[in-house]
This record gives structure tokens, sequence and C-alpha cells, in this order.
């Protein structure tokens, strides 16, 4: 599983420009499903099942970034953040453009906090000699690390929402569900195709598979949500409620296995289940949440157990009998 991980995120792949990360995902999950099909919006569907209730679940593939918005006379290049970028994280870090070229990133004299005053050196000397340009896009160069149970790359957001949804699919052996496993498109910049999937699939459930943040860390904000206690149920976030059928039924599932777990209220972000929610008549939705220390930074932590309890419970929802949805 960590090969895997590694593999994932240290693949560039920003909002609108998931190409490479959707290779590495269709390359191993070729041989685990009933049906592969990539949408006009570049979001990876993967069958698996036929027949029951018709499932949805949502895993993004992009990643936060950057992209060039000018470059100066002297080779020094400007830029815009491309999803939730926090400038605070910036400085000193490194960038690697779609095309190869890795820049660093530095800011002027006192003028750390905003991205405005930033810039980055890709080792240009002049405009001229610059080998980026204006609309050039890049991602976080960070290698992934392995810290015995904990794991911090960059891209975990949501690389281990991937990771868990290709481990559960792997594990699924059969279904009596028709579950749609979609890997989607610019969720940083609006859950975009996550809209469109979920149109196209018209699910009965749907399910999101993302990070949230871990509130242990110092002067944490004020959550019940912590590493290594196991996978969060949402039960609400800025963008949507979930449907307290979907959290119910994710509950005692959980309880029934004896997989530990937490119970998430998120005061900033979403995830791809806002909009499934709203696909064509309504959808009703839940989310499995990985736990997350440092989301948006190049340098995200996550705990091995709360990433297999996820596995698990996830594997153990897609088994359920029609007879045992109750009134969903």
């Amino acid at each position: 599983m960590k090969k895997l991980l590694k593999t994932l995120t240290e693949t560039f792949s920003p909002s609108g420009y998931e190409d490479a990360i959707r290779e590495v995902i269709r390359k191993e999950i070729k041989p685990l499903a009933d049906e592969i099909r990539v949408d006009a919006l570049g979001n990876l569907i993967v069958r698996k099942g036929k027949g029951g209730k018709r499932i949805m679940v949502a895993a993004h593939m992009d990643e936060i970034g950057i992209i060039a918005s000018h470059v100066d006379d002297n080779g020094f290049v400007r830029f815009e953040g491309v999803g939730g970028v926090m400038s605070r994280h910036l400085i000193g870090g490194r960038v690697r453009f779609i095309n190869g070229t890795v820049g660093v990133i530095g800011s002027q004299r006192g003028k750390e906090n905003s991205m405005e005053d930033m810039f980055i050196d890709v080792g240009a000397t002049s405009k001229k000699d610059c080998p980026v340009k204006a609309g050039d896009i890049a991602a976080f160069e960070r290698p992934f690390t392995d810290m015995g149970s904990r794991w911090v790359a960059k891209s975990m957001d949501d690389r281990i929402g991937v990771l868990v949804a290709i481990e559960a699919l792997r594990a699924l052996k059969s279904t009596p569900n028709e579950v749609y496993f979609v890997f989607t498109t610019q969720e940083e910049i609006g859950t975009r195709g996550a809209t469109t999937s979920a149109f196209e699939i018209n699910p009965d459930i749907g399910i999101a598979i993302d990070v949230t943040i871990s509130a242990d860390t110092p002067q944490a904000m004020k959550m019940d949500v912590g590493l290594g206690k196991g996978p969060a149920i949402k039960i609400k976030d800025s963008g949507m409620i979930s449907d307290p059928r979907v959290v119910q039924w994710m509950e005692k599932t959980a309880e029934k296995a004896k997989i530990p777990y937490q119970r998430e209220v998120l005061g900033g972000g979403t995830t791809d289940a806002r909009s499934i929610q709203m696909a064509r008549a309504g959808v009703p939705v839940g989310c499995i949440s990985i736990p997350c220390r440092y989301v948006h930074s190049p340098s995200e932590m996550v705990d091995e157990n709360d990433v297999k309890n996820s596995v698990k419970l996830l594997t153990l929802l897609l088994k359920t009998e029609s007879k045992n949805f109750g009134s969903l």
C-alpha cells in the first residue's frame, strides 16, 4: 500500500491536468473492474457489479498547485494559486512545472505573507531564457516520507482517498450493488468533475472519500477529530449536510465490525459529496474522511491505521444487501 501511495502522491497532476495520475490509477485498477471509461471532463469511471443500489464513490485525483501569471525581465515567475493554496506554506518551497522545470519560491523582504509579493526562481537570468511562460502550471515538489505509522506527502489530499478507493475495489471480490468508483477531476477548484459524473451516473447513494482536518496539534481548531482514532464520518461541512440515513448506515456498519470511527463537523471546506448531493433530483450522500494534519501544505500527514480502517469500512458498506439499506 505504501509503494502505491508513494507513486500516487509523487505524480504531478494539478486541477485540470489530471492525465498523468489518471493513467497511474487506470493501470492499477484495470484487472479489478467490470467496466472502465473516461468522460469528457477527464473523470475516470470504474464500475463493479450490477444490480441492487447504484452507489457512487468519489475520490478526487487532482491536487492544489500554482499557475504562472507573469515572467519579469530578470526571469522571475509571478504566480497565482490553483485551488486553496495557503501563502504561509510557500516560502522556500519547491515546485515542479508540467514541463519538468523546478523552481524555488521566494518573497520580497518583509512581505512574506502575501502571494502577490512572492515569485518563483527557476534559475533564469532573463525573460528570454526562462523555461516557464504565463499559463504554465505546477505542483509542489516534495517526496513521500514513511514515518512508521504516520505517512507524509504533498497531495495526500486526495491521493490518500484515491488509495482507499483502489484498495476497497481490490477487496471487493463481489458486490450485490452496482458500484461506480469515480476518480474525479477539478475538485480543488469547485468539485467540477463530481458535478458532471454524478449527473451521468445518477446514483441512488453517494459517498465521497476525502481528507479532513486533524485537530490534535497545538492550538488547533476545535474539532473532535484526531490522527489514529479511525476514519471520520462526516456530519456537516461548509458545503453540505450528510443525509442522516447515510450517517446512521455508516456508523452502524462500523460498530458492527468494531471499526473505530469519529464524527466530523468541519467549519470550512467541502468535498465531492456536495456536488453529488445536488445532482439531478438530488442524492442522499455521506463522506468518509481520512484525518490529515497540515492540509493544503506540501507536507500532509495521515495515520496508517486510519487508512486501513477507512478501506475496511468502505468495503463493508459496498457489500450491503438491498434489504439492509432501510429507507435509503
